[in-house]
């Protein structure tokens, strides 16, 4: 716990140390968010720095590098995928600013990177003698092994996180914010999932990617200095991506996937919202919400994006408290 603690200290003091750097650099090099012609209520935001993930991604390795002790495979590894998605989201984020419009990559390339690095994630959990192909039912306490279908949904995991994060990621600190609820209640539930008592050289395993659970939440701490309203910063894709798979990482190293829903329920509503507006357009040519995701809904509403931020803090926090009590309860 002490070195948990540490983290956040040690990835937060990084944070707010070089932010203001990276602010200018990216300033001095109009790396400046576009802005979508219809989001009336964003058009001050047009040219505000972008790419700030790599803030929160550069104090979390560096952090969690420091303070780590011990076997940590699984929390170098999870800061090996966090840095690929990182890369990826900053090949899309380049994009963007290079030819001044809000399309990066194309989909088809975001999806062969995004599958590619999940499988390999896949494939090297599938094999390793820890996490195998069990998969963690909440309420009912038990571990169900799913066999060869565990890489399927290890890399279904895996995209949903990322995208589902990145459309979260739509207003000032909402995903950063959100975010660290998040991490909160994973690092809670791995201490009442996984005993001291378990294998020794796996509990270092855990108690590193605890540590690193902790450096991330420090590390954005620090950005939301910067990145809550008015935000003087964006994560931008590279920031998203990275988060959520981080979330995908350690799910899968804790064998909590069916956590995720819970925890991560303003993400899935993100999602979810997308998902519905454009399945219904594309059938009726009409819209259920004024605008997806469910956040810019709210905000046609008029609703003020410090309000929207704190609903969502609000129901993730309420949701992942009756998760965690269920489980314990159940235990």
């Amino acid at each position: 716990m002490i070195n948990i603690l540490l983290g956040v200290i040690l990835a937060f003091l990084i944070s707010i140390f070089i932010s203001p750097t990276i602010i200018k650099i990216m300033t001095r090099f109009k790396f400046g968010q576009p802005i979508l012609n219809y989001v009336e209520e964003h058009k001050s935001k047009q040219g505000t720095p972008t790419i700030g993930g790599i803030i929160f991604i550069g104090g979390t390795i560096i952090a969690t590098l420091l303070i780590f002790t011990g076997q940590a495979v699984f929390s170098i590894l999870t800061l090996v995928v966090m840095l690929g998605y990182g890369i990826l989201g900053f090949l899309d984020d380049y994009i963007k600013i290079k030819y001044k419009h809000n399309q990066g990559l194309r989909a088809y390339q975001k999806i062969i990177g995004q599958l590619g690095i999940a499988t390999l994630v896949a494939f090297f959990a599938y094999n390793n003698t820890y996490i195998g192909s069990v998969v963690w039912i909440p309420f009912l306490n038990i571990n169900f092994d799913i066999g060869i279908f565990i890489i399927p949904l290890i890399i279904f995991i895996f995209i949903a996180c990322t995208n589902s994060v990145n459309l979260t990621d739509g207003l000032d600190g909402l995903a950063g914010s959100v975010m660290q609820v998040y991490l909160i209640a994973i690092i809670t539930l791995s201490f009442i999932l996984i005993p001291s008592s378990v294998n020794i050289q796996y509990i270092q395993e855990i108690n590193n990617l605890r540590i690193t659970a902790g450096c991330l939440f420090g590390g954005i701490l620090g950005f939301l200095c910067f990145n809550a309203h008015p935000a003087k910063i964006f994560m931008g894709d590279t920031g998203s991506l990275a988060l959520g798979a981080f979330i995908a990482c350690f799910a899968t190293f804790t064998q909590t996937y069916l956590a995720i829903p819970f925890f991560g329920v303003m993400f899935v509503v993100s999602a979810l919202s997308d998902i519905i507006q454009v399945l219904h357009f594309k059938r009726t040519k009409k819209r259920v919400f004024l605008m997806a995701p469910y956040h810019h809904h709210l905000q046609k509403k008029g609703m003020y994006e410090t309000k929207i931020v704190t609903i969502y803090i609000t129901i993730t926090m309420v949701i992942s408290m009756l998760f965690i009590l269920a489980v314990m309860l159940t235990a």
